[in-house]
């Protein structure tokens, strides 16, 4: 326990991985434990999107819009295997906003935040445009569109780690901090492997606490801080179902409760419809969606849907606990999706805690993170603003090359089918090549699991990405849990838990512990 880390961070979600990117490339020595899996909590339960945030203009949150706005291009940049745009459909329906108020919205989003490269607003006619036709025929006449990105949210956070660790930053997965408590000015951290019970300490000048709805809990654990800033969590359910039409745009739905829903192409052969907002209250890692969600979901989108969507539709549905700011808001849906900072001095040792947030803005967070304790850490090596320019792994390259890419995975390994080859480039980027290795055929990346997924993926992604389990490879660093069986998903468990009791070595992790 001699060492002492620069900065110590508490929570594996996109939050705590930014800060944890953004403070090892400054030159700051780096410690984050994560009690689950990476993104295992908030981060991989979003709605998909890099995006401004259009209703949230309607709470005058400008600030936030314009930031998310700036924020887009930027991620789009250095991650642009697994974030693309999308262009978003918004029919006018009489009964609710009027229509100069969606175009002074829009107006807005398209001006205040920078754009350069995403197309800008247009007006559509939904009785001739094809983006009008899966929707119910004579309601709706008109509509607009306009610019926003998709996202792999999960692997958003895994790739943010691997850079993190890639600079020298110690990741520490399935690693609960039991207990924080200041020592002559020092944090001492304990972490108590949640695999094995095993328990260690570290030392660390600064403390972030990123626990997302635990936010609370970890001031907690004997850090001798009481919180002056609350956390509501607000639950937000998200159903899939195949694909509802054959056009690659989005749609933004208006309720007459005066919320939103997005309808959004997902994976290729579905389509996935979200979100709710509703107070919770309980234990964020049990958080389901309710039949009552679901039915409000199936029922927001047949409003606007030709073919009616139906309970008995659903294929997945997964469910999140945002940890707002409590700003006495008293609808969940007015609540405010800023972040807000707490920073605490007990003893000297800086002690930040963060509240609420958004993907979009992860990376903005994290620099104004580590402004609020430069006086405690080491100067700069790098530049402010770096996160913005480097890219994240397997993202070296141009916007509009991922297509190319997947082309030239299948002309280098032309035993991958098209849709084989298309889904690794998403996913991994210029790294594909790195799990492909230098296999001549199918069967040289070893067993097959079905969908797509082979032993060399498995393999990858423990050693690289921090995966433990079946759930963290076919949920998280991939969605393939939406092709593959039960019967599947059990076989890649069992294989994963025989080859490591085995002492297979390639399924330690690399990056970090588990």
């Amino acid at each position: 326990m001699d060492r002492v880390f620069d900065l110590a961070i508490v929570g594996g979600g996109i939050n705590g991985c930014g800060i944890a990117r953004d403070a090892v490339g400054r030159g700051n020595s780096v410690f984050l434990c994560e009690m689950n899996d990476l993104a295992s909590g908030t981060s991989s339960w979003s709605t998909k999107l890099v995006h401004g945030g259009l209703r949230y203009l309607e709470y005058y949150e400008f600030r936030l819009v314009r930031h998310a706005l700036m924020e887009r291009e930027i991620l789009w940049q250095i991650a642009p295997h697994i974030i693309r745009p999308l262009r978003f459909v918004l029919p006018h329906h009489s009964g609710l906003r009027p229509a100069w108020l969606l175009r002074l919205g829009l107006f807005l989003y398209d001006h205040i935040g920078g754009r350069h490269l995403l197309p800008p607003t247009r007006s559509v006619d939904l009785v001739h445009d094809e983006v009008g036709k899966p929707l119910i025929a004579n309601r709706y006449t008109k509509g607009f569109e306009y610019s926003d990105c998709f996202v792999d949210d999960a692997r958003l956070v895994v790739l943010t780690a691997r850079d993190a660790a890639d600079r020298g930053a110690e990741i520490r997965t399935r690693s609960r901090a039991v207990e924080i408590r200041q020592v002559e000015g020092i944090w001492q951290v304990t972490v108590e492997s949640t695999i094995t019970g095993e328990r260690t300490t570290i030392q660390a000048r600064a403390l972030v606490n990123a626990g997302g709805p635990w936010v609370e809990q970890v001031l907690s654990s004997g850090s001798g801080v009481n919180a002056r800033a609350k956390v509501r969590l607000v639950q937000g359910s998200h159903i899939v179902v195949p694909r509802l039409y054959q056009h690659d745009r989005a749609y933004i739905f208006q309720n007459a409760d005066g919320r939103i829903i997005f309808v959004i192409p997902y994976q290729n052969d579905f389509t996935l419809i979200g979100t709710t907002d509703r107070d919770y209250d309980g234990d964020p890692a049990k958080v389901k969606a309710t039949d009552e969600e679901i039915r409000y979901l199936c029922a927001s989108a047949s409003e606007y849907l030709a073919k009616p969507v139906k309970p008995e539709d659903v294929v997945w549905t997964y469910s999140g606990v945002r940890p707002l700011y409590d700003d006495g808001a008293s609808e969940a849906k007015a609540a405010t999706r800023d972040y807000v900072f707490e920073l605490d001095t007990p003893g000297g040792a800086p002690l930040l805690s963060i509240y609420g947030g958004k993907i979009t803005t992860y990376r903005r967070l994290a620099e104004e993170a580590l402004e609020r304790l430069a006086p405690y850490l080491r100067s700069a090596k790098a530049e402010q603003g770096w996160t913005g320019k480097a890219p994240l792994p397997g993202g070296d390259m141009d916007v509009s090359a991922v297509a190319a890419l997947s082309a030239e995975l299948t002309r280098k390994y032309p035993f991958l089918t098209a849709a084989h080859a298309g889904r690794l480039a998403h996913a991994y980027g210029t790294r594909a090549t790195k799990l492909l290795g230098s296999a001549k055929s199918f069967a040289d990346l070893g067993f097959s699991f079905g969908a797509t997924l082979t032993e060399s993926e498995v393999r990858y992604l423990i050693a690289n990405e921090w995966a433990y389990s079946a759930e963290d490879i076919v949920w998280r660093r991939s969605k393939l849990g939406l092709r593959l069986s039960a019967d599947e998903v059990t076989a890649l468990d069992e294989w994963i838990k025989a080859h490591r009791a085995s002492g297979d070595r390639p399924l330690r992790e690399a990056g970090g512990r588990p």
